[in-house]
């Protein structure tokens, strides 16, 4: 009863913050951060331990169905260059570079433990991005750029962390092997999400008399699409984004507009609660990781946090200028590149500041395995547990605080 009663309380605060950062005109997100953080310092507040496939089943799938379905298709395809670039190529730099900064700054740290900690940072999250550049006015085409990289570069991350722990475990990285997985688990997720659209689009047909009926498998197909996804060994979250993707156009060609208003006001409230619980949550979770550490270990590793947050910062920035540099040399050379894809410095930059770390990068540190095969612990996974969140604070708390100020200054 005693957890149910922390529950609910947590609900509570969450929702009250809320209610409070818009008052205050204030980043929601942020404000959940802060008091996650200020009431998990509380003695009386009991340890939540997060399960690392709880949080990746109750908040990602209909967080990704979500921004997936409001995002526009045909927006999502002119940029389909720059989104692509951002969520592969770059989450595999970012693992790469943050892999090296560790590798040489953290005494004991190895290569195979570096690029865990690489692959856990590697990717910007969706969930972030769309919470903390809600209602900051930027231009659509910045807004699709965000949201459509951050829903396909987990999938890039998720890999790159399987291939990092096997090596940690001592099983050898083959290249073409790698390439292979990373080339099935991407197209086996979209091939699920594909079949899933078509099921769900007939019992939708099948059922369309019935509202209730309709909304209530509208809101259990992420779920059931995730977990199906999971169970063949691909992509859950590219899944779940075709998934989005498709529903968006039936809606708009198909639904009745009384559905329409029912359905959208159903998953706004939800949204809502799952946004703002899963920033409160991480928040809760840094004292206790906090807790793990030696006193002597705190300040230098929070510093550590630091620096891998500023490489990630620059290796962002550096690879956003580039995609802009390319586009618009392209664009002059006449090659199949639409000047809607374009963009500017002023929007390379605010693209680069509104890359922020959150729930997968959280959920993946958490689910690091406690041993190894041989029974061993697994190496540094407090350590690399501590920065990979301390990280995720430092890039919410510094991104999303000054997020408006950029945006006035840079934005259109």
């Amino acid at each position: 009863m005693e957890n149910y009663a922390v529950i609910l309380l947590i609900m509570a605060l969450m929702i009250v913050a809320s209610g409070f950062a818009e008052k205050m005109k204030v980043a929601v997100p942020v404000v959940l951060l802060i008091v996650g953080i200020v009431i998990g310092f509380v003695p009386a507040m009991p340890a939540l331990e997060l399960n690392p496939e709880i949080i990746m089943l109750l908040f990602l799938p209909p967080l990704l169905y979500d921004a997936a379905f409001n995002i526009s298709f045909k927006d999502f395809k002119t940029n389909i260059n720059t989104i692509s670039t951002l969520a592969i190529g770059l989450v595999f730099i970012t693992t790469a570079g943050i892999a090296a900064v560790a590798y040489y700054m953290i005494p004991g740290m190895t290569w195979p433990l570096a690029f865990v900690l690489g692959a856990i940072l590697s990717a910007t999250d969706a969930v972030a991005a769309i919470g903390i550049t809600k209602g900051l006015g930027l231009p659509h085409k910045t807004v699709t750029i965000l949201e459509g990289e951050s829903l396909v570069n987990d999938a890039s991350a998720l890999v790159a962390y399987r291939f990092a722990v096997a090596a940690v475990t001592g099983i050898a990285f083959v290249t073409w092997k790698a390439l292979l997985q990373f080339l099935i688990v991407l197209g086996g997720g979209f091939l699920v999400g594909l079949v899933l659209v078509k099921a769900l689009s007939f019992a939708l047909r099948f059922f369309r008399t019935n509202d209730l009926v309709i909304i209530s498998l509208m809101l259990l197909m992420p779920f059931a699409t995730y977990l199906v996804a999971e169970h063949f060994e691909v992509s859950g979250v590219i899944a779940v984004v075709v998934l989005g993707l498709g529903m968006s156009r039936l809606s708009r060609e198909r639904f009745p507009e009384k559905i329409k208003a029912q359905s959208k006001h159903f998953w706004d409230v939800i949204i809502f609660l799952l946004n703002g619980l899963i920033f409160l949550l991480i928040g809760l979770e840094f004292p206790l990781v906090l807790k793990q550490l030696q006193d002597t270990q705190i300040w230098p590793f929070i510093g550590y946090a630091l620096v891998i947050a500023l490489t990630a910062l620059l290796i962002r920035m550096i690879r956003v200028y580039w995609q802009q540099f390319n586009l618009q040399r392209a664009f002059r050379g006449k090659r199949h590149i639409s000047e809607d894809a374009l963009f500017d410095s002023k929007t390379s930059f605010i693209i680069t500041w509104s890359g922020m770390r959150g729930i997968v990068s959280l959920a993946i540190a958490l689910g690091l395995p406690i041993a190894l095969k041989n029974g061993e612990p697994f190496p540094m996974r407090n350590e690399i547990i501590f920065i990979s969140i301390a990280v995720v604070l430092l890039s919410l708390l510094g991104q999303g605080l000054t997020l408006p100020w950029v945006v006035k200054k840079f934005g259109k």
